[in-house]
């Protein structure tokens, strides 16, 4: 066999080889895979909520997407965070009030997710359990208690409020003490450096937040990663307990814009 009919099998071979079903198969997975990655990192991350910190507005067992192509992008916004820019880029400022997904600047590696309620030059204080913002408490209303089960399987029911931002953003907070009583509930006026934010979580006693200057403190505008916003999936089930997936879908909760 000759040097070029020996190419020619070869050829012929990898031909037959690039029409089978396998390859096919591994193409289109492949190609999928691609496209996956593609939006995960420009454009919708999915996270997951592992802690009550943000109750009732997000519960254990939710499954969302982070927009992140909303405020623009940094090294946070990337997997495995490269440092790859020193700063945003196409940056757009969050509003107060949006719940944003943001890499702990205490704890690197660890990604939380809470309420921002103060921008650059904001005086954040809280003072008998209610947020004042600019030396002016924000209004506060005492609403239906709210009924729930915690991470340790134990039936609450939690005192509940809204809270009225500045700039007309409402949302439910829950008070798990009476006001006052709760260990975060009297601070310091904390003044919000330029190039950050203060976040806060919606369960106000159960939230390590920018209140713990030790622990979170103020966020870095570069740590920022996203907005959450829609919930895809929400399940009261342990991974550990396949049985009882089918009956703890909380099916009022599938598809719900995060407010």
């Amino acid at each position: 066999m000759t040097i070029s009919s020996q190419r020619n099998d070869r050829e012929n071979r990898f031909n037959e080889f690039k029409n089978t079903r396998f390859w096919m198969e591994t193409k289109g997975f492949f190609n999928a895979f691609v496209v996956a990655m593609i939006i995960r990192t420009f454009l919708f991350q999915p996270f997951s909520i592992p802690s009550g910190s943000m109750y009732p507005t997000l519960m254990v067992g939710d499954f969302l997407f982070v927009n992140k192509y909303c405020y623009g992008y940094c090294n946070h916004t990337f997997p495995f965070a490269p440092n790859l820019m020193e700063n945003r880029i196409w940056s757009t400022e969050p509003k107060q009030g949006d719940v944003v997904v943001f890499n702990n600047p205490k704890d690197e590696g660890k990604d939380y997710i809470k309420r921002l309620v103060g921008k650059p030059g904001d005086r954040v204080q809280i003072k008998g359990g209610i947020l004042h913002l600019n030396g002016m408490p924000v209004k506060l209303e005492k609403i239906a208690d709210y009924h729930m089960v915690d991470e340790e399987g134990r039936f609450l029911i939690m005192p509940q409020y809204m809270e009225t931002l500045p700039n007309g953003v409402r949302h439910p907070i829950l008070k798990g003490k009476p006001m006052g009583e709760g260990r975060l509930d009297n601070t310091e006026e904390f003044v919000v450096p330029e190039g950050h934010y203060f976040m806060m979580g919606d369960n106000r006693d159960n939230s390590s937040d920018s209140r713990v200057q030790s622990m979170v403190g103020y966020i870095p505008e570069k740590n920022v990663i996203g907005r959450a916003e829609i919930l895809f999936f929400s399940t009261s089930a342990k991974w550990y307990e396949p049985w009882s997936w089918p009956f703890a879908l909380r099916f009022k909760r599938l598809l719900n814009f995060i407010r």
